[in-house]
């Protein structure tokens, strides 16, 4: 097993460089020059070229990103010229509110979807399968924005239940914390249970197909201890796929959903960004989210060993 995990460590050191190299390139090859963004209406010649020569701008691609690729080994990722904040300050003050969304998100489309397609499986072709398939196709058509509108009319508009927009956090009062957050988090997460439950249900469908299956029948076990022993188990490496992947892109944050419901995530503060051409911060919070979606998947692969030995020992 530590040889395993040790392998898959030293493959995601070359993908990390890759996407340090892909997410500087994007950000130094974007139309418009920074220098003039932070002069302003007070940019001349003369500031412009002596403020592209203190930030380096004047020096070769290869050599500003070896440069930067340095203060990011040392843990410096540059300072915003708009707020002066660090990144690592930035994200750190925004990345509670969308870990803490990205977890309710997958929590509730986990105990949703999980459920639906245990019982889809194991009476596939039923009444309740083909209603449940058929309510999936539906939400996976409904667009983000669009559910967040009716979760407010409904919850916040005409029935007062739960607020519409803001954010408390969660140290200075739990209760009103989760009350912030259920509606952007049902919101994502009823967008999340349809694949969940479409590919676990598949996956299940064909392992209670197999012979060991026929054979814990022929034994007399319990269906719930055959769905939930035998069949889930191995019908899980796939869920553990979508899951990492649902993780790895909430990790940067749900654009539409932080802006409707007001919340101060990371999706906020990369918009504010794009907004006002802060390149900076634009490149640091691209890099800490490519750079978490990586470790994710590094996480998943070790899960897949988990949940089936015969991948850590090379025989899957």
């Amino acid at each position: 097993m530590v040889g395993f995990v040790a392998r898959r460590f030293l493959y995601i050191v070359p993908v990390l460089l890759a996407v340090s190299l892909l997410t500087f390139l994007i950000a130094s090859l974007l139309p418009g020059d920074l220098a003039y963004v932070i002069l302003g209406d007070q940019a001349t010649p003369e500031k412009v070229a002596a403020l592209r020569h203190d930030m380096g701008l004047d020096q070769p691609l290869w050599w500003r990103y070896l440069s930067w690729l340095g203060h990011l080994l040392q843990g410096d990722l540059g300072r915003s010229f708009r707020t002066g904040q660090t990144v690592l300050q930035a994200v750190s003050e925004r990345i509670p509110v969308s870990l803490e969304l990205m977890l309710m998100a997958e929590f509730i489309g986990l105990l949703i979807g999980v459920p639906v397609a245990i019982a889809c499986a194991a009476r596939a072709g039923g009444a309740f399968d083909r209603f449940m398939t058929g309510s999936a196709f539906a939400m996976l058509s409904m667009p983000s924005f669009l559910v967040a509108i009716l979760l407010i009319y409904l919850f916040a508009v005409e029935l007062h239940w739960l607020p519409a927009t803001g954010y408390v956090p969660f140290t200075e009062d739990p209760l009103a914390n989760l009350r912030f957050f259920v509606l952007p988090a049902l919101t994502l997460a009823l967008a999340e249970w349809p694949g969940i439950m479409r590919v676990l249900r598949s996956d299940m469908i064909a392992t209670l197909q197999e012979d060991y299956i026929a054979l814990a029948k022929a034994k007399g076990l319990r269906p719930s201890r055959i769905l939930f022993v035998h069949a889930l188990k191995p019908s899980s490496l796939t869920l553990v796929t979508v899951t990492g992947i649902n993780i790895g892109r909430l990790l940067g944050g749900t654009l539409i959903v932080e802006s409707i419901f007001a919340l101060p995530g990371i999706g906020r503060l990369l918009v504010g960004a794009i907004y006002t051409r802060d390149l900076v911060i634009l490149q640091g919070v691209v890099l800490l989210v490519a750079c978490g979606f990586v470790i994710v998947n590094f996480i998943v692969d070790m899960l897949y060993a988990v949940l089936d030995p015969r991948i850590r020992h090379g025989h899957a």
